[in-house]
């Protein structure tokens, strides 16, 4: 699918309000039309419905089908042939989440070989049972674990940035991966719960880590010096940080991290310096990205930036429509303010929205009482 995918065929003509939900229906029809002659589409059977009498209950999902997406022999998942998918796992997001673990699944050559590991905010083993069962019922033969992150082992570390979403004690967890996963564990590919995969994600796995620690999309033509204020360039101390490094901004969002080499390195302790950093001296306003560009920008192994074309939840205030960039497609990110599931609810979609839509598992009440 992403050999023909491609985004030079943006911009796309704004489309008419009134035609969003009849896109939206029509690329649903066309994935459980193609369900009937393989395993790529969507069983339509409900698994769960909120409670009524439970507004805090979390939402019904579909059912996905159990893949086989390959005629070639996969192997049984083993040390070696794993490959290792971390996420975190939040109610508000579980929508976006439930998408993307469904287009990873979907254009895996070997979904056999896919191992989630789910980081939760959770704060009550109530809370962790429904995720589970929530996870269970839509993907029942995925394999995963679930791991609690204890919020107060960052909270207090955490500046206020220039968006309240940004703040959340959960957007710091992929800095405490190596503390969190089992030591078997040795390199995992992070993902946020605001994409989908739209190639087999087994070439991102695959990438030559030439040593490096993380593995990302770099992007220089961006301006660095706008992630850091002028408290940080203005201190002849601090910008030398970046002294024998060539930085560019890199988004924290698609990552394979060599997670061996980042115990042996105590990177926690080092995005964890700089933490401390920001709370004595204001130098950069947005939330978790920052201390990681000051430990890593200009040291990352970089990778096609097919492999996350981000920003189509606009920027962090408005979160404006964008298009897509020019050049092939692995993976649709919707990093910024704007989140697909929540502009489709609206009746409100930016175009690139009903890129994500066919990956909804989603099921509101509305929709069971249409049926």
């Amino acid at each position: 699918m992403a050999a023909a995918f491609r985004s030079r065929l943006s911009p796309v003509p704004a489309i008419p309000r009134a035609h969003h939900l009849l896109m939206i229906g029509v690329l649903l029809s066309l994935l459980l039309l193609q369900s009937s002659s393989s395993t790529l589409g969507i069983r339509l059977s409900l698994v769960r419905r909120p409670n009524p009498d439970n507004p805090n209950t979390l939402p019904a999902f579909r059912e996905a089908p159990a893949f086989r997406n390959s005629d070639k022999y996969c192997t049984l998942p083993s040390a070696s042939a794993t490959i290792h998918v971390t996420m975190t796992l939040d109610a508000n997001y579980l929508r976006g989440t439930m998408a993307a673990v469904l287009s990873i699944l979907q254009h895996s050559t070997c979904p056999e070989n896919l191992s989630f590991h789910f980081l939760s905010s959770a704060t009550a083993a109530a809370d962790d049972r429904h995720l589970q069962s929530s996870i269970n019922t839509t993907f029942p033969y995925l394999k995963f674990s679930i791991y609690r992150f204890n919020a107060t082992r960052i909270r207090f570390k955490i500046s206020k940035s220039i968006r309240q979403a940004l703040d959340q004690p959960l957007n710091y967890a992929r800095i405490h991966l190596a503390d969190i996963l089992p030591n078997d564990v040795k390199r995992v590919i992070y993902l946020d719960s605001d994409l989908v995969v739209v190639d087999d994600v087994e070439k991102l796995w695959n990438v030559d880590m030439e040593g490096k620690v993380v593995a990302a999309p770099e992007y220089c033509h961006a301006n660095f010096m706008q992630y850091f204020t002028d408290a940080f360039w203005s201190d002849r101390d601090l910008a030398k940080t970046f002294e024998g490094r060539k930085p560019c901004y890199f988004n924290t969002g698609v990552m394979v991290v060599d997670v061996e080499e980042w115990r042996r390195g105590r990177y926690t302790e080092k995005v964890e310096e700089w933490m401390d950093m920001q709370k004595r001296k204001r130098i950069y306003h947005l939330g978790s990205l920052p201390p990681f560009l000051l430990v890593f920008a200009g040291k990352i192994r970089a990778v096609d930036h097919r492999w996350n074309q981000h920003g189509l939840g606009g920027d962090n205030l408005e979160g404006k429509c964008r298009n897509l960039h020019p050049g092939p497609v692995s993976l649709l990110h919707w990093s910024g303010k704007g989140k697909p599931w929540l502009r489709l609810d609206s009746r409100r979609p930016c175009t690139v929205d009903h890129l994500w839509a066919p990956y909804d598992l989603y099921r509101s009440s509305r929709h069971s009482l249409e049926e």
